[in-house]
């Protein structure tokens, strides 16, 4: 398993994390909790250390299901959540309603707010460290970036965590750069990046990364599981499941991914993976690109996942999957 650096926070994790968002069942069509704690102790025993998970993913569930499964095993992990996602305090920026399933686009009993408040973040942390049973946080991220606070505020309470010991390191998540000049150094960012969405590639997110030592974590690198070549065919998804509208998911698209895998095969078949693997590999090889977050539902997925972090392509390998990429999908 490949390892880097946290930004200079001196932690080093796995280039594979386990992303913990679908074991809150949220947005997911529901999750199993056993097997979301199996799919963890899975990772781990794979050599996958970095589990990212935040309080808002099944609104606790996802950070008491990676608490239990951590009992014992916690200095085998390097522990992620986050904070500044509320939907017990009507404060700060409104960002959306909610039921039990997922996002409602009509007003319903949940309503989630940005909100980065010192006062806010000092509740989030110690709710965070309860749910998880743990002292301590390995990388703390603000999840979402909001107006009603000034950024020198937010950073003065993350440090503050920092300097009691409640947090190792600090990260922010869907930030802009200049978000990330005002909050001043910072060791990660996590962005939404795969080869569909690489907006960070021409927005300036990922040369600010590189020139400032900063980790990248990326989110969604496999585009919620197309990527692995194991969705050909539409189908039904649960209520709530956040890819029941996507258009990625529509039988046009579809057909075209069909299409990819079955151009990128031999380059698979040429390293013993398969194209989900494959997709990863190209994805942590991307410059700046230093972790990848990826869901799973249970223990085969995580060890699935894993294989995928000791997985080294040519810069030729590189260049050819990502050309057949674009001439699938008709991407100057």
């Amino acid at each position: 398993m490949i390892k880097r650096k946290i930004g200079n926070s001196g932690i080093e994790a796995s280039v594979i994390a386990l992303g913990t968002w679908v074991m809150g069942g949220w947005m997911w069509g529901g999750a199993d909790e056993r097997e979301s704690i199996n799919a963890i102790h899975a990772s781990l025993d794979c050599g996958v250390d970095l589990i990212d998970t935040a309080p808002v993913y099944g609104f606790g569930v996802s950070e008491e299901i990676v608490g239990k499964a951590l009992l014992g095993r916690r200095d085998k992990a390097v522990l992620a959540t986050k904070c500044g996602l509320r939907w017990d305090l009507e404060k700060g920026d409104f960002h959306f309603h909610s039921d039990g399933f997922g996002v409602t686009k009509e007003p319903s009993k949940i309503k989630v707010f940005k909100y980065l408040g010192p006062e806010s973040i000092t509740f989030e942390v110690e709710e965070s460290l309860r749910r998880l049973q743990t002292d301590y946080i390995d990388l703390y991220q603000t999840h979402w970036q909001e107006s009603t606070t000034k950024i020198e505020d937010t950073m003065a309470c993350l440090l503050k965590l920092k300097d009691d010991g409640k947090i190792r390191a600090i990260g922010v998540s869907n930030a802009s750069v200049g978000q990330m000049r005002e909050y001043g150094e910072i060791d990660s960012d996590q962005e939404k990046y795969n080869m569909f969405t690489r907006m960070i590639e021409t927005n300036g997110n990922l040369d600010y990364c590189i020139n400032t030592n900063t980790a990248v974590l990326a989110y969604s690198p496999l585009a919620q599981g197309l990527l692995t070549g194991k969705t050909l065919e539409p189908k039904k998804y649960n209520n709530g499941d956040l890819r029941i509208n996507s258009p990625l998911f529509k039988s046009e698209n579809l057909l075209k991914v069909k299409m990819f895998c079955e151009e990128i095969l031999p380059f698979a078949e040429e390293h013993s993976c398969n194209i989900g693997q494959l997709v990863l590999a190209w994805t942590h090889s991307r410059p700046g690109i230093t972790h990848l977050l990826c869901g799973a539902r249970n223990p085969e997925q995580a060890v699935e996942n894993s294989k995928a972090g000791s997985i080294v392509l040519s810069k030729d390998e590189l260049y050819r999957i990502d050309d057949t990429f674009k001439s699938c999908f008709d991407q100057q």
